[in-house]
C-alpha cells in the first residue's frame, strides 16, 4: 500500500516536471520586447517615443516617406529632430499627444536622399528635450504590400 502511495507520487512528479520544465531551460517568448510590425520601435533617449517607425520608397530607393507614430506623454510641448545622412526634419509634439505621421490626416514626411532600396535597412537619428540622440536602422518597404500602396513617393 505505502508502496502504490509512493509510486504514485513519483508519477505526478514526473509528470508535472516533464509538462512544466520547458520554462526552466527556454526563455518565455511573452516577455520578450520586439515590434510586432513592419517598422521598429526607436530606442527611447528623451522625452519622446516613436513607434512603427519605417520608410516606403520608391523602387530605385532615392526617396521615401517617413511613417511613424510619435507620442509624447509628458506635461510640455515638445520638439522631436530626426533625419537621415544630412536631411533633417524638426517636429514640435504637443503635451500628451500622439502625432500618427501617414495616417489619422498627419501627412508622413518625405526624405528624398535615402539611397536605399525597399527591402534594407537605413541609418537615421533622433533627438528629443534634452537626450542625447540615438541613431538606429529603419526599415525600407515599398508598395508591394497595398496598405503601404498609398505612401510610395511621387518624385520626378
Amino acid at each position: 500500500m505505502k508502496l502504490r502511495i509512493v509510486a504514485s507520487i513519483a508519477v505526478a512528479a514526473a509528470l508535472t516536471l516533464g509538462a512544466t520544465g520547458c520554462s526552466m531551460i527556454s526563455p518565455q517568448a511573452t516577455t520578450i520586447d520586439y515590434s510586432a510590425s513592419d517598422g521598429v520601435n526607436i530606442p527611447r533617449s528623451g522625452p519622446i517615443d516613436i513607434r512603427n517607425a519605417m520608410i516606403v520608397a520608391d523602387e530605385d530607393g532615392t526617396a521615401g516617406n517617413f511613417l511613424a507614430a510619435i507620442v509624447n506623454d509628458t506635461d510640455e510641448a515638445q520638439t522631436l529632430v530626426f533625419g537621415v545622412g544630412d536631411e533633417t526634419t524638426t517636429l514640435r509634439v504637443p503635451a500628451r499627444e500622439r502625432i500618427s505621421l501617414g495616417v489619422d490626416g498627419d501627412e508622413p514626411i518625405l526624405f528624398e536622399g535615402i539611397d536605399t532600396k525597399p527591402g534594407a535597412t537605413v541609418s537615421m537619428s533622433f533627438q528629443s528635450g534634452d537626450g542625447e540622440g540615438v541613431r538606429t536602422e529603419v526599415p525600407v518597404l515599398d508598395g508591394t504590400l497595398p496598405y503601404y500602396t498609398e505612401f510610395v513617393p511621387l518624385v520626378d
